[in-house]
């Protein structure tokens, strides 16, 4: 597999984040968000490709991927959407471009209608941006992660590969995944994996899932059809909620669309990143009352 590799880093509130830019300076901006329990490394082809149009910023958030972790972080939903605020005003970037997926979902509404970020445009992928959520093995480690914190490494290790591979519908290559487990391997990462998992607290996506009809920005809402984690329903659902908001259907795809349709998913981000405030409400095929929603006028 490329290498993946972030130069640069960020001293946080909650820790030293690792983050690097692809693309020449000074064209426009856009950010991605990865989710748990995964890293940038899942945004690396994506990546490459939208920064021959854009500068592309990708960070690891504190307690994942590259970035520091260390015993009593704060790895939480709302420690991470500061933490995407600060970096947004180290970056200089007042309206940047955001696609995020997953936990990174949760963690740009919460900037955005919490902290004030602001954003040209907003792509979902599959994100955590609806209660409930969490599945029964997810709950289970939440309530006893102090237990498995204390797994062989050998169990350790065989429960996360397991973990990971669920998120992908046709199946990771060996080598990905060798690379999507490592961070959470060895004492630090073992410790760091359980804690990440521990902190995630559904009350902070209650604390704005009533909000996102206020959400402005053009906002596109990308689901793999066959993400067993979070059900596709959530993406119409979440869609119907944010005024003019586009939804893109990728076949194919499970949780992790970044690796099962890099390119469909490219595609769609490409598209919609070129002209967000393009129609993209399926409903307005249908209904010529649907129109476009605030987001869009």
């Amino acid at each position: 597999m490329s290498e993946w590799h972030l130069s640069e880093t960020f001293r946080s509130t909650s820790g030293e984040v690792r983050w690097g830019s692809l693309g020449e300076p000074g064209r426009d901006p856009v950010v991605l968000l990865h989710g748990t329990p995964f890293s940038s490394y899942v945004w690396r082809a994506v990546a490459r490709a939208l920064a021959r149009r854009h500068q592309v910023f990708v960070w690891d958030m504190p307690g994942y991927g590259a970035s520091e972790m260390s015993p009593g972080q704060d790895v939480s939903l709302a420690a991470q959407s500061r933490v995407f605020t600060e970096l947004l005003e180290h970056w200089g970037l007042a309206e940047p471009l955001v696609a995020a997926h997953d936990f990174g979902g949760a963690v740009s509404l919460r900037a955005h209608l919490l902290h004030g970020a602001r954003y040209r445009a907003l792509a979902l992928v599959d994100p955590v941006a609806l209660a409930p959520w969490g599945s029964p093995f997810f709950r289970l480690v939440g309530e006893h992660s102090q237990v498995f914190e204390q797994l062989p490494p050998a169990l350790h290790h065989a429960l996360v590969r397991e973990y990971v591979s669920s998120a992908s519908s046709p199946g990771l290559h060996p080598a990905v995944l060798d690379r999507l487990v490592r961070p959470w391997l060895g004492d630090l990462g073992q410790a760091a994996f359980y804690r990440q998992i521990a902190q995630a607290d559904q009350r902070h996506t209650d604390e704005v899932q009533d909000r996102y009809g206020e959400i402005t920005v053009p906002t596109l809402v990308c689901w793999g059809q066959d993400d067993t984690w979070i059900p596709p329903a959530r993406g119409r659902e979440l869609a119907a909620r944010i005024p003019g908001a586009g939804l893109e259907p990728i076949a194919g795809a499970g949780h992790l669309v970044q690796e099962d349709a890099p390119a469909e998913l490219t595609a769609a981000l490409l598209t919609f990143l070129r002209d967000p405030r393009a129609d993209r409400d399926p409903r307005a095929d249908r209904d010529p009352r649907a129109g476009r929603g605030p987001a869009a006028r």
